[in-house]
């Protein structure tokens, strides 16, 4: 979209601010709304102004001026502000105009840029399967002498017994029991089909939506491929407009990846595929699932880079919370066809040359999509460049159930961290091929790094509720 059709998109839609966004190292938007009557071509020259010093990660407040450079191909019109509004995103430029090292959007493009500097082929595709709650009520607090959680929802499997609702009228969801039931079972078909509605009125090809494993509204909806960036700006789209549905039905959204005890977490499983113009380059039929070579090494890469990439693509403390074996969460670091236990899944049903890729089911949505998304697009090029084959590395491929393997069995197969810690060690260890062709900084992954550890010990200094059950007596 051109920048005078974007100015035409504000006259015929009586548009009367235009937000400007980015996105900041955690991966939430930001964003500075303009009078759309101060709206020109010289915005889109020019740039927004704003002050990075105040952007965690960004720059001190001696180098805190800092631009929004818009990109027009971006711009939707925002399905929930009372007055018109258009949104678009933007990149991060310095005051001197040179793209801001440390902006995550940079990033990723520069990541596209570098695969079609490789030879390789020219496009790498992305699809996410971001996965949400949505809550009735959410309350917590942590303050010197108390700390807790609570969520509620109406069909979760412990209010069988709630009196509250006026005549309890059952249904609820059992725990590990939310896959895809009908209604009454499911409760929030209507509230989904919503948010696909808007999601496709702001640009997404949705491909379906469901109701997921866990107990208490777990939910996905699953939304067309597209290349890098895009999909990273579209998973921004996607979680802004399924946070605002939920709350214009009185609910709220969250996709933290562990919010429940005992029952599965959120996931991100990522699909990845690269193509030479429109010739497919991970498919080569009769091989193992139909993976051509080039798509076994970028698994290789994938897999040997998964300790430091797992820094990226589950960057919270709660991240390994979900990553713990019994909850369908792909621990294991390995490949395999259709085995949904392992790290790294090939899909096999219903797929053709074109739709075939492989599935990174590591990830969580607390992660920032243009990095992880860069990131793993940098490991997976590596294991091309290298010709690293997980075959030989032990990585499998395995296509048993690894949790019903015995503990002997089990101890061949390498784990992911068990923390954030060991992750961001794991990232220190190894970051080369981050920094491949210029893609990441140095700079920014030492400074990604201390962000985090920051987070990791906010985290780890304050005292958990369950440890009163376990010492308070002692």
């Amino acid at each position: 979209m051109s920048v005078q059709n974007v100015l035409n998109l504000i006259k015929e839609k009586n548009i009367e601010w235009v937000d400007f966004r980015f996105v900041g190292l955690s991966g939430k938007a930001q964003h500075i709304s303009l009078p759309a009557t101060e709206v020109d071509e010289e915005t889109f020259v020019n740039g927004v102004a704003f002050d990075g010093s105040s952007i965690p990660g960004f720059r001190g407040i001696e180098q805190s001026d800092m631009v929004m450079m818009p990109d027009t191909e971006t711009a939707y019109v925002d399905p929930f502000t009372a007055h018109p509004t258009l949104i678009i995103m933007s990149n991060i430029h310095t005051p001197e105009g040179e793209r801001y090292d440390r902006d995550p959007r940079s990033i990723a493009q520069k990541a596209e840029e570098y695969l079609q500097t490789t030879g390789v082929g020219t496009t790498a595709f992305f699809a996410p399967e971001s996965e949400f709650f949505i809550f009735d009520d959410v309350r917590f607090e942590n303050g010197m002498n108390k700390s807790y959680f609570e969520v509620d929802s109406e069909e979760a499997g412990w209010n069988t017994g709630r009196k509250e609702e006026g005549g309890n009228l059952g249904y609820k969801v059992p725990v590990k029991g939310g896959y895809v039931p009908v209604a009454p079972i499911d409760s929030q078909q209507d509230i989904r089909s919503e948010m696909c509605n808007k999601l496709a009125d702001a640009g997404l090809r949705i491909e379906r939506h469901h109701h997921e494993v866990a107990t208490a509204g777990q939910a996905e909806i699953n939304f067309r491929f597209d290349t890098l960036t895009k999909t990273a700006d579209n998973l921004l789209k996607y979680k802004y407009i399924v946070a605002n549905t939920a709350r214009e039905y009185g609910k709220v959204a969250t996709f933290m990846p562990k919010p429940l005890f005992g029952d599965n977490g959120s996931g991100m499983h990522v699909h990845m595929s690269i193509f030479d113009g429109t010739e497919p380059l991970f498919y080569e039929k009769g091989a193992y699932a139909n993976l051509s070579e080039m798509a076994i090494n970028y698994i290789g890469g994938i897999l040997y880079h998964a300790p430091a990439l797992i820094a990226l693509t589950n960057p919270s403390t709660n991240s390994f919370k979900r990553l713990v074996p019994g909850y369908e969460a792909p621990v294991n670091l390995v490949f395999s066809k259709g085995n949904r236990s392992a790290a790294v899944r090939i899909p096999i049903a219903a797929v053709t040359p074109k739709g075939c890729r492989i599935e990174f089911r590591t990830p969580d949505s607390t992660a920032n999509p243009y990095l992880a998304f860069a990131a793993m697009l940098m490991a997976g090029l590596d294991g091309i460049k290298k010709k690293i084959d997980p075959r030989a590395l032990g990585y499998g491929p395995f296509d048993t159930n690894i949790y019903e393997m015995s503990d002997a069995e089990k101890a061949e197969i390498r784990s992911v961290p068990g923390t954030l810690d060991e992750a961001l060690d794991a990232l220190a260890a190894d970051s080369e091929f981050l920094t491949e062709g210029g893609v990441f900084t140095q700079d920014f992954i030492d400074n990604y790094i201390d962000l985090k550890r920051g987070e990791a010990k906010q985290v780890a200094i304050r005292i958990h509720p369950h440890e009163y059950n376990l010492y308070f007596d002692c």
